[in-house]
């Protein structure tokens, strides 16, 4: 749109990541993981502070009864909160090991939780704590209904799982790769796998984009399906061909972005310690449960 401007909504962060739009409540949540904090934003009260001690927090969603889903580092888990303000471990092992420090968390119309496990948490202090790997870093398939627990990728398809988001129709499931963490010529895409067998298996993967500048990080897909990824330069937009169709210029690189505002046609982004938005013209893909 012609009009619409880049507005920063609030900085004085560290590394933010893991918003996530509230529809009902019309407020922006985020994780300020190394602050170990999630913060609160909406337009008539301005910032505060949603959960101190938050367990290092990264990616957010929510569940289809509106539950907030975040990602611990610290608790090496998938935390829930539910209604009445108390959190619970969600799942937080695999074959009776420890996770290691997911990341990014979408939910299925099915009301299954898709995580990425990578090892990015578990090598420095800042975001949670170093600590020894017990799993491959892979993309996990959790089914509230029965508790199972199924890993859906492998090390050799994705070596660095990190954002996460499905197609319209959740046919496809877009999944960034940004690499080992101690591989400084990693490969960094976004590939794309086809879901098959109900939502019970991956296949097909192949490469979708390669964000340039910068890498991929969190991602998140339009009402038409094109795929907004963050970027070292800001915020790319790229059609379901894999075609670029355009950026939004940041200041600074942006780690994670979420659709949302009243039409859900404003875009949040987490520019590393601050946070901006901008209205567009597209709305993003809502979850059909919530508001």
């Amino acid at each position: 749109m012609f009009n619409a401007q880049l507005e920063r909504l609030f900085d004085g962060c560290r590394w933010l990541e893991g918003p996530v739009w509230l529809g009902d409540q019309q407020r922006l949540l985020v994780s300020d993981i190394p602050n170990d904090r999630i913060l609160s934003w909406d337009e008539v009260h301005g910032l505060s502070v949603y959960r101190h001690n938050a367990g290092f927090p990264n990616g957010q969603t929510r569940d289809r009864q509106g539950r907030l889903l975040t990602c611990s580092h610290r608790d090496r888990a998938v935390l829930r909160t539910e209604h009445n303000g108390r959190v619970t471990s969600l799942v937080d092992s695999h074959q009776g090991k420890s996770l290691n420090t997911p990341n990014d968390v979408v939910v299925k119309r099915d009301g299954t939780v898709w995580f990425s496990d990578p090892l990015y948490g578990l090598v420095n202090d800042y975001e949670g704590g170093r600590r020894s790997s017990l799993q491959a870093p892979v993309i996990y398939r959790f089914d509230p209904a029965d508790g199972s627990l199924q890993a859906m990728t492998t090390p050799d398809e994705v070596s660095g799982p990190n954002g996460l988001a499905f197609s319209p129709d959740e046919s496809l499931l877009y999944v960034v790769d940004t690499g080992a963490p101690d591989d400084p010529v990693a490969d960094r895409l976004i590939h794309v796998f086809d879901v098959v067998q109900g939502g019970r298996l991956l296949e097909g993967r192949r490469d979708f984009h390669r964000v340039n500048n910068g890498n991929a990080d969190g991602i998140r897909v339009d009402e038409v399906g094109n795929v907004w990824s963050s970027a070292g330069n800001g915020v790319h937009c790229i059609a379901p061909d894999g075609t670029l169709l355009g950026r939004i210029a940041t200041p600074r690189l942006v780690s994670n972005l979420c659709f949302g505002g009243v039409h859900g046609n404003r875009l949040f982004l987490c520019s590393w310690d601050t946070v901006y938005s901008i209205h567009v013209n597209t709305r993003g893909l809502q979850h059909p449960a919530l508001p």
